[in-house]
C-alpha cells in the first residue's frame, strides 16, 4: 500500500486526514462535521483533533453518501484523487452503495417532466391576454 508520505511528526489531526483524501472540499468542512456528529469512531462521535492512526475505521457521512473507511496510511498534505484513493480502504456496505446508485438513477436524469415548468409560447399568450383584461 501507500507509505506515509510527507510525514515527519506521528500526529495526524483527523480534519486534515479527511481533507487530504479528499472526502471534504475544505478542511473547515471536515472539522465542521466532526463537530455536528457526522465522523463517528467505534460508534462514538469523534473530534476534528483526534489523532489518525493506521487501521483506524470511520464511518463518516458527507452530503452524498455515507462512507464506512479503514485507514491504510496516513496523509496530511491533499494529493490528487488518484492519488488520495491509495490512503484509505472503501469498507461501505453493499447495500448503502446499491441506494445510493438507486437514487442516482431515479432522481437525477437530467430531463424535465412532461407539462411542468416553463409555460408554452401559447400559455404565455393567454396569461399576457389574462394579465391585461383582454
Amino acid at each position: 500500500m501507500a507509505q506515509q508520505c510527507g510525514m515527519n511528526k506521528e500526529k495526524l489531526r483527523l480534519d486534515k486526514y479527511l481533507w487530504s483524501i479528499r472526502l471534504f472540499k475544505t478542511r473547515s468542512q471536515a472539522s465542521d462535521a466532526c463537530e455536528k456528529g457526522k465522523v463517528k469512531y467505534n460508534g462514538a462521535n469523534a473530534k476534528a483533533a483526534k489523532t489518525v492512526s493506521v487501521d483506524d475505521e470511520y464511518e463518516v457521512k458527507t452530503e452524498g453518501k455515507k462512507w464506512l473507511i479503514k485507514v491504510a496510511a496516513l496523509l496530511d498534505h491533499r494529493v490528487q484523487y488518484s492519488e488520495a484513493i491509495n490512503y484509505y480502504i472503501d469498507i461501505t456496505p453493499a447495500e448503502e452503495v446499491e441506494r445510493i446508485r438507486f437514487q442516482a438513477a431515479v432522481f437525477h436524469t437530467g430531463k424535465r417532466m412532461s407539462k411542468v415548468g416553463r409555460p408554452t409560447k401559447k400559455q404565455q399568450r393567454d396569461l399576457d391576454g389574462f394579465m391585461t383584461g383582454e
